[in-house]
C-alpha cells in the first residue's frame, strides 16, 4: 500500500503538530512510523486483539488523539531513531490502521527510566492487570535496585500496595494465570495467599473459580482452612442473603488493592458505609 492511501493523521490534530524535528523534551512531533522500535522494559504483556482493531479503525476515522512517548537512540534503522517508552497499544493500532507517522512526545529516558514511564502511564490508564503490575515491580526491584519505598513513590501507590502486589507473584501458575486472564481478582489472589499449603490453596482456588465465589467468601474460605476447619458452602443465587452489587464488589476490590488490607463497602438508603480492617 503506498502512502498516498494510508490513513493520515486525524485533521484537527495534524494541524497542531509541528513536522521539524523536536529537541528530547520538546513538544509534540511526528516521527516515521518504521523508526519507531519496541520498548524492551513494557511492563504490558497482554494485549486484546479485538481492542486493538476497536481502537485501529477509531484511528482511521479520528486520528491519533494523544502522542506516544519515545526516546532517541542509536540504531541500525538511522540516526533518528526512537524507542518507545510507552503508548505499545495505540502504536500497534496504528500499524494496523496503515498510518506512516506517529505524534510522539521525546522524552530523554534510560535504564529505569524506561520501565518507569512507562509502568506509570499503564498505571493510569488502568491498562496493566495485576500481575503485570507484579512483575514490573520486581523488575524495578531486580534490575534496578529500587527499593519498595522508592517503587511505591515512584508510581503514587502505597508501599503494602506494592508489597501485596509483588506476593502474587509467589503463587502457583495456574493462579497467576486466572488473575492474568481476569478469571479471578487480585482480591482473590490475596485470600489465597493467606493459605500456606499449595496443595490447600489450589484447591480453595478451583472451588473460587467453579463456585464464582466474591472476595469476600474467598477470604472466609482462607480464613477457615487457616484455622483447620472446613469451610462452609458459599450462599448460592437466589439465596435469601441479598447478593452484593457489583459495582459495590468492584469498589471493595479497588479499595483493598489501594490500602493492601481488608475493606467492606456497606450502602444504605441514605448513603453507606467504608469498613477497613
Amino acid at each position: 500500500m503506498t502512502s498516498s492511501h494510508r490513513p493520515a493523521l486525524g485533521r484537527g490534530l495534524s494541524a497542531l503538530i509541528p513536522r521539524s524535528p523536536a529537541a528530547p523534551g520538546g513538544g509534540v512531533d511526528t516521527v516515521d512510523i518504521d523508526l519507531i522500535v519496541p520498548n524492551p522494559h513494557q511492563p504490558r504483556l497482554r494485549f486484546d486483539p479485538d481492542a486493538l482493531q476497536e481502537l485501529a479503525a477509531s484511528i482511521r476515522e479520528h486520528g491519533v488523539l494523544q502522542p506516544i512517548v519515545v526516546t532517541q537512540i542509536a540504531s541500525d534503522l538511522g540516526p533518528m531513531t526512537y524507542q518507545l517508552i510507552a503508548g505499545e497499544r495505540r502504536l500497534q493500532a496504528s500499524r494496523i490502521a496503515g498510518l506512516t507517522h506517529m505524534p510522539v512526545v521525546i522524552r530523554e529516558a534510560v535504564g529505569a527510566e524506561l520501565l518507569e514511564i512507562a509502568l506509570v502511564e499503564n498505571l493510569q490508564r488502568a491498562d496493566l492487570n495485576p500481575l503485570e503490575e507484579a512483575q514490573a515491580f520486581k523488575r524495578l526491584s531486580d534490575e534496578f535496585g529500587s527499593t519498595q519505598d522508592q517503587i511505591a513513590q515512584r508510581v503514587g501507590r502505597s508501599r503494602v500496595a506494592v508489597t501485596n502486589a509483588m506476593r502474587l507473584l509467589t503463587l502457583e501458575d495456574d493462579i497467576k494465570s486466572s488473575v492474568a486472564s481476569g478469571q479471578i481478582s487480585e482480591g482473590h489472589a490475596r485470600a489465597l495467599l493467606g493459605i500456606d499449603d499449595s496443595a490447600l490453596r489450589l484447591d480453595a482456588w478451583r472451588r473460587i473459580v467453579a463456585d464464582a465465589m466474591t472476595v469476600r467468601q474467598a477470604e472466609e474460605i482462607a480464613k477457615a482452612l487457616r484455622m483447620g476447619v472446613a469451610p462452609a458452602m458459599p450462599k448460592r443465587a437466589g439465596s435469601p442473603v441479598q447478593e452484593t452489587d457489583p459495582h459495590v464488589r468492584a469498589l471493595e476490590d479497588d479499595l483493598r488493592s489501594a490500602l493492601g488490607m481488608p475493606v467492606r463497602v456497606k450502602r444504605s438508603k441514605r448513603g453507606g458505609s467504608i469498613t477497613i480492617r
